[in-house]
This record gives structure tokens, sequence and C-alpha cells, in this order.
């Protein structure tokens, strides 16, 4: 009896295995302010053909949101929820900015965590709080940390406000290096140091394309027809997409290609007159579609995310959590905070349609402006430069039905007053969701700010 039950496990064990029960590696690889057209498998001009690969042998995300600038994004990422409830939706994070991501927030690294694996990357920007160690990368769940904790950093020096912003785990190091170059060594190391047969995460927050625009000369030499910042953005993004294919490369010699989630993203549209959001209107720090819908694709052969097909479900950046939690067999385990995102990995195979859901964008980086948008089926709401709070807004409030006209140029919030107001109540009621002690604007405490030495955090 004793011999059966044990050919019985050895089988269970070996088939088990050939269904892929094995754990996969989680990648997400997030670029920095890439326009939706800024790819050349979108018609873009910037050659990408790493980039491209994915989206060919994965599955092209076409309606995949972000919020329109960076710290939301990545802070929705994280955790799955929107960033509104954690203080982290009204900016970015600046260097001056004493806040955080809150410790009581779980993030994708404790999550992959629960789930057994031991290697847990961050590398490149973190951008989620620096000025406490509570809030650092490390802090949050990550076993590993290169890179740096501010935005907008020197490409060469490596300087956020006169300082070298950028560490291996809470050491300041100098190196020479272009940060692009750099981070993508870091994270080939990372993968060929892992023990074959474990997993891990990597999570590969590109600076690039952000400014200041600066670009390695070999690479400006292959845009020769180009000009000031747009050749020097093309050659940031032709760099980036050289940084994707050392990475992609790094998980082929590894030997577990088919069992590895990689899914390639923008945390916000491109920049006005420097990235390309064609076919869509507006752009980074705007709410209109070519703020918030980027570029995203996905593979994971052995998960069913392959064959270059195209997926126009309604998904976004906070659908990766859940995501993810399905991937590493705890779909079922508590969280302790409630999600707003969903688990769309059957969406993304093809399997089954998005949920229906509002979806909500908000930022009010400065104190004169807020700009919301909120997506309710075939509706979109734009109330742009305005508070709803303060008299709802509702003076400039625009209406799309955005699925027969993506672009937005045709706004029909005078023949549907009715859908304006819904759709106002709606948007309050979110918008009240911020916490009263979140992110400031942007400029507030900036006045008389000095960077600690090297960017050293110790308290």
């Amino acid at each position: 009896m004793r011999t059966l039950t044990a050919i019985v496990l050895i089988l269970f064990c070996i088939c088990s295995n050939a269904f892929g029960a094995d754990k996969p590696n989680i990648v997400i690889l997030l670029a920095d302010d890439l326009g939706y057209r800024d790819v050349s498998y979108h018609g873009g001009a910037i050659r990408t053909p790493n980039i491209d690969g994915i989206a060919a042998e994965g599955v092209k995300l076409e309606r995949f949101y972000a919020c329109p600038m960076c710290s939301p994004t990545r802070s929705g990422l994280m955790t799955g929820r929107w960033p509104i409830r954690t203080g982290t939706m009204r900016a970015v994070i600046p260097p001056w900015c004493n806040y955080g991501l809150p410790t009581s927030e779980k993030t994708i690294a404790n999550l992959v965590a629960d789930a057994g694996y031991k290697h847990r990357a961050c590398i490149g920007k973190w951008h989620l709080g620096h000025n406490q160690v509570k809030w650092q990368p490390l802090s949050r769940g990550f076993t590993h940390f290169y890179g740096h904790y501010n935005g907008a950093i020197d490409y060469f020096t490596h300087e956020r406000e006169g300082e070298v912003d950028w560490h291996r785990g809470t050491e300041t190091i100098h190196e020479e290096g272009y940060t692009t170059d750099l981070v993508s060594a870091e994270a080939v190391r990372f993968i060929a140091g892992v023990p074959k047969g474990e997993p891990y995460l990597l999570y590969l927050p590109f600076n690039a394309p952000h400014s200041p625009y600066q670009a390695k000369p070999e690479d400006e030499a292959k845009y020769p027809n180009l000009e000031g910042k747009h050749r020097t953005y093309a050659a940031m993004v032709d760099c980036l997409d050289q940084a994707v294919g050392r990475v992609l490369a790094a998980i082929e010699n590894r030997g577990d290609a088919d069992n590895t989630f990689v899914l390639f993203m923008s945390d916000n549209g491109g920049v006005h007159d420097v990235g390309d959001n064609l076919p869509y209107r507006g752009s980074k720090l705007t709410p209109y579609e070519g703020g918030v819908r980027v570029v995203a694709c996905v593979r994971w052969p052995g998960g069913g995310l392959t064959g270059g097909k195209t997926c126009d479900e309604h998904i976004g950046y906070i659908d990766i959590y859940p995501t993810v939690k399905r991937i590493v067999g705890l779909a079922d385990a508590p969280d302790p905070n409630p999600l707003d995102g969903v688990d769309v990995l059957d969406v993304m195979r093809g399997k089954t349609a998005a949920p229906k859901r509002a979806w909500y964008s908000w930022e009010a980086q400065t104190v004169l402006r807020e700009n919301l948008a909120l997506h309710d089926g075939a509706w979109k709401l734009v109330v742009p430069g305005a508070s709803v709070l303060r008299d709802r807004g509702a003076a400039k409030a625009e209406l799309y039905q955005i699925n027969d006209d993506p672009s937005e140029k045709h706004d029909v919030a005078k023949q549907h007053a009715d859908v304006v107001e819904r759709l106002l109540d709606k948007a309050i009621t979110f918008r009240k969701l911020r916490r009263s002690d979140g992110v400031p604007a942007y400029g507030e405490g900036r006045e008389g700010f000095k960077a600690p030495k090297d960017w050293v955090i110790t308290d």
C-alpha cells in the first residue's frame, strides 16, 4: 500500500510540473513617460524591436490605463488599490516631500513573499517615498534594491537636487554610466543570480524616457532626420528598448522563459510636444486618453499569454496586483485592505470580458487646478481644470461617447445633461476618498529645501 501511495505521489508531482505548477517568475518592466505611439508596433518612428517582440509573441493590451503621472501609477500597481485611498494620487512625490506609500499597505513584493518567493528585486526608479526608511524599497517587501529614490535624475551624474541619488540597498554608490544601461545590467545580474528552480520577482521601473532629455551620442546618431529634444528623446526610447532586449535575453538564458510572466507598460502618456500619443488626445498630466491610455503588452507562454493576440478590454494598473496574486497561487488569500483592481488573467487570455466598473483618473499637482475623468461604460466624463467638490465643476464638464470617439473630438455634454449629472455624482463620491494627510501640491515644501548628502536617509 505504501508503495502504491508513493507511486501516486510521484505521478502527481510529474503531472503537476508538466502543467506548470512551478511558480512563474514575475517581471514588470515600467517605462516612464513613454507615448502611446512611441513604439514601432503602434506605427511610431522610433525603433523598438524588443518591446515589439513582447507584443508579437504575447498579447497587446490596447485599452490599458494608468494615471496621468508616475507616483500614483506606481502606488496602484504596488497595491491593487486606487491611489486616492493611500494619499498618493494628487501629485508625484517630489524630493522635498515627507510622505510615502503608507506602511499599512501591502505591496506586490509582500504578496509574492507570502507565496514563497525569496528573490524580490526593485531595480530603477522608486518614487513612492524616500525621506523615511520605512517607505524605501527594502522596507516594502523587496530583498534587493538598486537605483534611485527620486524621479528626473541626471542620466550621467545620477544627481537630483545636486546630490547623488544612486543606491545599492541602503548605501549610496558612485559609479559611471548611463542610468538606463546600468539598471538593465543590474537586472541581468539579478536574473542570472537567482538559483535555478527558484522563482523571482523583478520590478524594473526605468527612468527613461522621462526628462531631463539626455542621450548617448551613438543612440542619437541613429535618428539624423530628427532635431533637438525630439532626436534626444528618440535616442532615449531606443536605448530603453535595447535595455528591454538585454533583460529578455537574460530570461531566455536562464531557461525558464516559458514560465516567466513579462509585463511591459508605461506609467502615463508621453509629455506634450515630446512624446507621441496619437491617435489620442492629450498627454501626461491630462485626463484625456493620451495621458492615461498607455502602451502595454504582456507575455507568458506557459500561462496562455502568447500568439500576438490583441486584448481590447478596459483594464489597467490597479489590476496587476490581483492578477499576480492569482498567478502565484494566492487568489483566495485575504488582503489587509480591500482591493479596487481585479484579476484580469482570463481577460488577457481572451477567455472573458473585463468586468463592468467605473474607472477614475484624478490629479491636482498644483494648488490652482484639478483634472478628473471617469469612464463608465460607453461614457467618459472629463472635468478639466476644476474641482468637482467646488460647485461640482459642472460648467467645465465634458462628455464623450468613448467607444465611438476614443480621440475625444466630440463633446456631447449639452446633449446628455442627465448623464453628466449622474457621472458627476460618482466623481464626487470618488474625490471624497482622498486622505487628508496625503501628498500635498507639488511645490509645497520646496522653498529652502536642501537634499541630504548623497541622499543618505537614516531615520
